[in-house]
Order: C-alpha cells, then structure tokens, then sequence
C-alpha cells in the first residue's frame, strides 16, 4: 500500500508550527459531536499508545517522540509503526497499522500530511478513540479542505482528534511525556494549554529551569477538533491541575467558553490566560461608537474579567501568577503585611501595592502590638515592618512567626535584600521552616534581591514549593493576581439571578422586520425610539416631523429649548453633516434651523434619503455618559458603559460586560471607569442617579441578549442626573445585521 511505502518519508513540521491558525469546526456530515467520544480520559491517561511514524533516525520527530516516550517512565504499552520493521529503544516495530492489536487507547501520527487520512481511518478501525496529530501541513497554510476531511474521518470512527499541528502532550497522572520537546518536565499542579507549537516547547523548558511543576501540556495546534472547551472540561475535574494556563491566539466560541468556565471551573482552581493580538481590532462599524470601540482585544479583556480568568500580560507574568496559585492558598481577608529588611525596597512594594490592589494594613496599634517585640530599636513597625539591615534568621523567624499566627492579618510579604553582613542562605531557612510549621495556612509571597548566591536561595525555595521571586513587583503583582480570584469568587458568590426586565421582543422585531424587508441596516430615529420605549429605555421627548410648521407645533408642545437632528438611514453622523441644531429658544430659530438643516445634508449628501426632521427636548444638565451595545464574533452580544459625549472615543473611558447582566453587574460596571468620581460627586458636584444608570445598562444587555437581529446600539449620550432624578438618552442610533438573501 502506499501508505505504507512511505511512512518514513521525512515531515516538514518545524516551520509550520509557528503560525497555526484558528479554524471553525468543520461541520460533521458521517456522524454528531453527540455522538463521539467526549471522555478526554485515555487521551491523558492511556494505557497503550501507537505511533504511526515512529522512527529510528535521530533528530526526526518520531525518533524524539518515541525516546520521549520511553524514557518517561511511561509504564504501559508503546507500538512503534514503521515499514522498516526491527526494533527502537527496546521496543519492538510493527510494519503497518493492520498488525496492531485492537484495544490501543492512544494513536500518534506523525508522517507527511497526505498521508495522515488514510492513517485515521486505519486507526479508526483498529478501534482507537483519541489520535494526536503531530503533522502540519493543513489550514495554518490554507490546507483547511483536508483538514475538515482527516475530522470528518475520524468521526466516522467515533475519535476525536488533537491537532494538526502540534508537538503532542505530557500527562503527569500517566507519567507520559508524548512531545518531541523537552524531556525534562517537573512533575506538578500547573496545566498548560497552548495553541502556538514552538512557544509551547519553550515554555515547557522555561518551566523546568523555573522549578515551576506541571500536570499537563498540551498543544492544541489547529483545533480542528479538540479545542480549549474540551480541556476545560478535562482540567476542571483533574484533581492534579491546580492552575490551567493557557496560551491563546484565537477563540471562536468565546460566549460558551466563558460560560463553562464560569459553571465548570472550581474555586480552588484558578485560569490564566496569555491572549496574543492585543493591537489586532475587530471588525468595526462606522456608525457606531461602540462598535468602533469595541476591538477584540478589549472585548477578551472584559469577557476574562467577567469569568475570573486573569489575563497575563506577558508569559514571565503568566508563570509568577501560576507559581502563587500553585504553591499558596488564596487570601482570608484584605489585610496584607510586608516584612522587609531595607526600607527601599519597602517602598517600592507599598507603590507595588497600589499598583495591583493589594491593601496595607494601616492600623497602626495592631502592629506595634504584634511587630514590636521583633523589631530594633531603629527600626520601624509601621507597614512595610522594617526589621533593618542588620536582620538575619532569627529576625526573619521571629517576625513572619509573628505575622503567620495572627488570625487578622491575610496575607505576608516578605522581602529581603542581600547584604554584606547577612547569610541568604539562613534567611531562606527561616522561611522553609515557617512553612514547615505553617503549611498552607496563609497566604505569602517572597522577593529576594541580591546576587548569585540570593539567586540560588530562590531556586531553593521554589524547589521546595514557596513562591519566591527575583523582584519585588513581581511577588507584588502575583499576590494581586491571588487577590483578584478572591474578589472575584466573592462576588460570584452574591450573584443573584438575572431576571428578564419587562420588554415587548415581538413588537420589537417586528419594527427590524420592517426595516430588513426594505434592505436598510440603520433604523430610523421614530423606529429606533419606539424600541427604546418598548425595552423601558427612556429617552428625552422628541418626534419626527416632515413640514416646517409641524416642527414649530411640535417644539411648541415639547416645550423650549429644543434640538433639531435630520433623520436618515445614510446619514449617521448628524453634527458632520450639519444635521444638527441644539439649545433652540424660540419660532425663528427653529425655521432658520430647519432650512439650515435641509440645505447642509443635500449639500453635503445630495443622494442621501431625508425622512424628516427630529424635534426633541433640550435636556439641561445632567453628566454625559454613554452606554451601547454591539456584537462580538467571538462572545455574542456585549453591553458598554463609559463617559459619554464627544469625547468618549479619544478618552475611551469605557467597560464591557458579556450580555445580558444583572443590575448589580451593571452598578459594578458604573464603578469600573476612571471617571467614576465624576458621578457620586467629586469637587462638591452633586451625586448622579446610579440607579437609573444601572437599570439603563442592565436594560441594554437584555436588549442586545435577547433580540438577534440587533447588531450595534448607541445611547450617546445618556444625560444622568442628580440622585433620583432618572437618566434620558439624549440620541439613539440603532444598526442592524445585514441579511443575506
């Protein structure tokens, strides 16, 4: 057979790895996701293993593999595969897929990618439910057809599928090194998922050198398959994973993502994320602010927070946060103590403090009551504790005692600096032994600044499970990281359930019906305020009129000042256009400003369709904010809060949450912009209705939950006025998607 011909031929791997892309999930004709084998179990856990490509020439892949294999310590059955027969690393050859037993868990092809379909299906009917597929070859360079094909075979089976694309996986549970990287990993509570083959491979020795300890990896490569959800499930009952960091480039599926980590993930467990891209912008939409602000970059960062995943800024960060999660408990309470014996570096930790949330315990008598006894005469109980330069073990000892047995204090922080008269290494003792009594009772981290020899004492440390770091900020940003997971966990934990608002949906689509049926995209004012009063989204007083004297009665009525906007579907941005008169006082200057308005827009936009004009109550007062709402490729609808006006796209003072939120998500949003003071009353300026804010946003998110065919909503601005006095939104624009017919 030909495949068996040319089972040796060499792999073109390397390069390709480096750019794996995200692709759909093919849609499955032979068989449903139902339907296939979702227990991950002997993909991490196997019992027999066969390697479709095996090879005895060092340096080829399938040569590193199987030494990888081998030399693990991996104790059940390995089938190497190769049409030259004979024997590798003690481990006899088989010629073909068809003399394999059947029963095997675990199938590894690494041969050439036209091949790798025809391997698939011989495995699948040798009866193995879970095949890694090291090859590339396949849509990470536009080969996506074949891609979708080798998983549609494979369906036919019952398998699923790791990769294309990858370099394999390391299970501690099954003592089972299946990659062609490294084969020094240390064995611990840190899972490692990344879609980026080379990178992958460098942090799998980046940990070993770092002493940081690894249940799993895994390298998801194309996802033409198995994809993170699929190990979320896995990781979220794996006892040995007490950290899952994951490397991402891409994520279709981010609204049911989030949404399993926020119901599958345990408290005890924490997910820390590396997202690549964070220049790269989504697709936006001229008309809207919301839209033209809500890159994808933005949107992640907001749908993490919301779920609980830490996002790491880089992977240095990523590894300090996984070494706190996987060697400390999170933190009983706010209260956080530094002992430190240089008041520099004390400085810079209480600056590091603010820097990532973490609080200083101030009250100044309890410290001297618990630190006093430990500290000279010249040093300092005030927080950061300055036990001074002259501090050696039984300093260290005697204060982190003191510290680890009070029941008021959450977390310590200790920092030493290297001097001519201390032993680093006795001052890195006093710090095993505390742990040594302690165990994980409270919450700690180290910073330990010096030279060669403090370098060393750190490497101790970690080897022995405390998270030690080189720099002060590091420690400082780790135990923020600790802090965050408990605010967030917290908070879950007064989650109430989101109950619907009262909203008239049928009415509402039927108004988008009407516009799709005349091929608009962009609602008209009329339309889009009749949904706002159907969604109970209140809005400042206005109609459309089509004649200079219904404009003047309707001002008459509405009651002066009022503004005049033109309304039509092509022209979006009304103060450009000149469609757009605001603070008008009397008759005359609501005639000059009608004709003004008629003759700018068919100057400026002679094609455009002019539905009439708008004439509005002048709101007076109030603080300008602005809430939307918009449609994320990845997470489905979102709803953004932030200042409003015209500045809110150079500011970008703006939040995001994963639609629909409860009120209280809304209030908490209110809270999360840097304007914030603004609106509770900062420089003797009055308090703002948070409230009707609140019920504004929560109101939003329904909207944008609820009904599809919305694509982008702006509320720009919201005029939000003193302490029960409501919130109205000044203008509306509403777009919605474009069908295809």
């Amino acid at each position: 057979m030909i495949f068996i011909n040319i089972i040796y031929v060499r792999l073109h791997f390397e390069d390709s790895c480096l750019n794996p892309k995200v692709i759909l999930r093919p849609m499955f004709t032979a068989i449903s996701m139902a339907e296939k084998e979702k227990d991950l179990i002997p993909l991490f856990e196997p019992d027999s293993i066969a390697i479709v490509g095996a090879s005895s020439k060092k340096g080829k892949v399938g040569n590193i593999l199987l030494s990888n294999i081998v030399n693990s310590g991996y104790d059940g059955v390995v089938y190497p595969i190769n049409p030259k027969g004979g024997e590798i690393y003690g481990k006899e050859v088989y010629g073909s897929i068809e003399e394999l037993p059947d029963g095997i868990d675990l199938g590894i092809v690494v041969i050439p990618a036209k091949y790798v379909r025809e391997a698939v299906h011989k495995l699948g009917e040798k009866g193995i439910k879970h095949t890694i597929v090291i090859t590339s070859g396949f849509s990470e360079i536009g080969n996506t057809d074949e891609e979708n094909l080798i998983v549609e075979e494979a369906g036919k089976h019952g398998m699923r599928i790791l990769g294309p694309n990858v370099f394999g996986i390391y299970s501690a549970k099954a003592e089972l090194n299946a990659t062609f990287g490294p084969s020094d990993v240390s064995k611990g509570e840190i899972a490692l998922i990344s879609q980026s083959g080379a990178l992958g491979i460098a942090m799998i020795g980046k940990t070993a050198m770092q002493y940081l300890g690894l249940s799993a990896i895994v390298s998801v490569g194309n996802k033409a398959d198995i994809d993170d959800m699929d190990l979320i499930d896995y990781f979220a009952d794996d006892d040995e994973s007490k950290v899952i960091m994951i490397y991402m480039e891409g994520l279709e599926n981010g609204r049911e993502f989030i949404d399993k980590v926020e119901s599958e993930i345990p408290p005890e467990k924490a997910i820390i994320v590396i997202k690549a891209g964070r220049s790269e912008k989504g697709a936006t939409a001229v008309a809207s602010h919301t839209g033209s602000l809500a890159g994808s970059d933005r949107v992640f960062s907001s749908a993490f927070k919301q779920a609980g995943i830490l996002r790491a800024d880089t992977i240095n960060e990523a590894f300090n946060w996984s070494r706190a999660f996987s060697s400390t408990p999170l933190p009983e309470n706010d209260k956080v103590v530094v002992i430190t014996n240089g008041g520099g570096i004390g400085v810079l930790s209480a600056d590091a403090a603010e820097k990532y949330g973490v609080d200083l315990l101030d009250d100044q008598t309890f410290l001297k009551e618990t630190f006093e006894e430990t500290i000279p005469p010249f040093g300092s109980t005030k927080n950061p504790i300055d036990i001074t330069g002259q501090a050696g073990k039984e300093e260290y000892e005697k204060a982190l005692r003191k510290a680890f047995e009070s029941d008021e204090i959450g977390a310590v922080v200790g920092l030493y600096c290297e001097t001519g008269t201390t032993d680093d290494g006795e001052v890195a003792n006093a710090v095993k032994e505390i742990h040594d009594d302690f165990g994980n009772e409270k919450t700690a981290v180290y910073a330990f600044t010096g030279g060669e020899e403090v370098n060393d004492c750190i490497q101790w440390l970690r080897k022995n499970n405390i998270s030690a770091y080189t720099e002060t900020d590091d420690a400082m940003s780790s135990l923020g990281a600790l802090y965050r997971r408990k605010r967030y966990l917290d908070r879950k934990e007064e989650m109430e359930d989101i109950d619907a608002p009262d909203m008239d949906i049928e009415s509402i689509n039927e108004i988008i019906n009407r516009a799709v049926s005349q091929g608009r995209v962009n609602l008209l004012e009329d339309e889009a305020r009749k949904i706002l009063d159907l969604a109970g989204i209140p809005m400042a007083e206005g109609r459309v009129v089509n004649t200079l004297e219904d404009a003047v009665k309707a001002a008459e009525e509405i009651g002066y000042p009022v503004v005049l906007k033109v309304v039509s579907e092509d022209i979006m941005h009304k103060s450009d256009a000149g469609g757009l008169a605001l603070d008008l006082e009397n008759e005359k200057e609501v005639v000059d400003a009608y004709q003004a308005i008629y003759s700018n827009c068919k100057s400026k936009y002679p094609n455009a369709h002019i539905r009439g004009i708008s004439v509005a109550e002048m709101l007076k007062g109030g603080e300008e904010t602005i809430v939307g709402g918009t449609w994320d490729n990845s997470f489905g609808p979102m709803v953004m809060f932030g200042l409003g006006g015209v500045y809110v796209e150079i500011l970008e003072d703006v939040v995001f949450r994963v639609a629909p939120i409860s009120k209280r998500e809304a209030r908490r949003m209110i809270g999360e912009i840097n304007a914030f003071p603004v609106l509770v009353g900062a420089r003797g300026q009055s308090r703002k209705d948070l409230d009707a804010l609140a019920d504004i946003i929560y109101r939003m998110s329904f909207l944008m939950d609820e009904v599809d065919d919305i694509s982008e909503i702006d509320l720009n601005p919201i005029k939000a006025f003193d302490q029960g006095k409501g919130a109205k939104s000044v203008d509306v624009a509403i777009s919605i998607k474009r069908k295809v017919i």
